[in-house]
């Protein structure tokens, strides 16, 4: 059942810009193709954005429009390669509108020049947030060779973030890929129990493996890792609004981890293309599945906390 309730906070906590479509996955490179479709180089091609987009450009400006359509007050901006890295752009988001926006930078560990790229992004454009997204379809082991996420290469990368006071947002990619490696990033967050941790899209858990997600919760549900929400509808489909599915999902999420530890959030623009902004957000504050307490926390307090604190 759904029943409305009276205006609350809002913090999208991910939420993607796009200056122009130039990511990398395990099809090569990713570009524009013209109506919002993108082409890898192996020739896949597929919608990537909704038709009120169809240009292939996102900008701050189209993402504060349906912030305010909608009721959210902020959002937490991050990066990919599914749309190509766009550090900059969200820079210059965040430095026009520095009451409603906040960014994480992403990099290539493999970069020679690593060392300049962190310094030139977290310690010269002071990005308060890194992102890394590991997984084997747009991620770090689409185009390099698979990974301990506990390894040496990725070691140097928490320990920098570490140092430098940075939240470390990571996307494992979905259940059953070589990057899903919930107990290697657990040997990590242990490492580093003074660092935030945000894991994204609650583990990327399909509706074939929810004894899965119960176990990665069980495991990770520690006091310095978060959970982002980003996408859930779509990852626990098939399903339709009012999203059942999402809803069992997130109530595992309230039961083992806590309402405490779930943060809001969408991966708009590309969900666009199968459903709207209001409903990616009413399934969850129009839901009587959930407390009002509960509802403050992971649509807003918990963002606010991490992100924006």
């Amino acid at each position: 059942m759904m029943k409305m309730e009276h205006e609350m906070k809002i913090i999208d906590g991910h939420v993607h810009l796009v200056q122009c479509i130039a990511g990398t996955g395990a099809g090569g490179e990713l570009r524009f193709a013209g109506n919002g479709m993108a082409e890898y180089a192996s020739g896949e091609r597929f919608r990537m954005l909704p038709d009120e987009f169809s240009q292939g450009v996102v900008t701050a400006g189209d993402i504060l429009r349906k912030m305010d359509e909608n009721g959210v007050e902020k959002a937490v901006l991050l990066q990919g390669n599914y749309f190509g890295f766009q550090n900059l752009y969200s820079m210059e988001a965040v430095k026009k509108y520095p009451d409603r926006f906040c960014a994480a930078a992403s990099y290539d560990p493999f970069c020679r020049g690593k060392e300049q790229i962190r310094k030139h992004l977290f310690e010269e454009l002071g990005f308060p947030i890194v992102k890394f997204e590991v997984s084997t379809g747009s991620g770090l082991m689409a185009n390099h060779f698979t990974l301990p996420l506990d390894g040496d290469i990725m070691k140097a990368e928490y320990d920098y973030a570490d140092e430098h006071g940075l939240v470390f947002v990571i996307d494992i990619g979905k259940c059953g890929s070589e990057s899903w490696q919930t107990e290697r990033l657990l040997n990590v967050i242990k490492e580093h129990p003074g660092m935030k941790f945000v894991v994204c899209h609650l583990l990327a858990v399909s509706m074939r493996d929810e004894d899965k997600l119960v176990e990665g919760l069980k495991k990770l549900a520690l006091p310095n890792v978060w959970f982002d929400l980003a996408a859930l509808p779509h990852n626990c489909g098939p399903d339709a609004y009012p999203y059942p599915n999402a809803v069992r999902y997130l109530r595992h999420g309230i039961e083992i981890a806590g309402a405490d530890r779930l943060i809001f959030g969408t991966d708009i623009p590309s969900v666009l293309k199968e459903d709207s902004y209001q409903h990616f957000i009413q399934y969850i504050t129009c839901s009587d599945a959930f407390s009002r307490e509960e509802k403050e926390q992971i649509m807003y307090r918990n963002a606010e906390h991490v992100y924006f604190k």
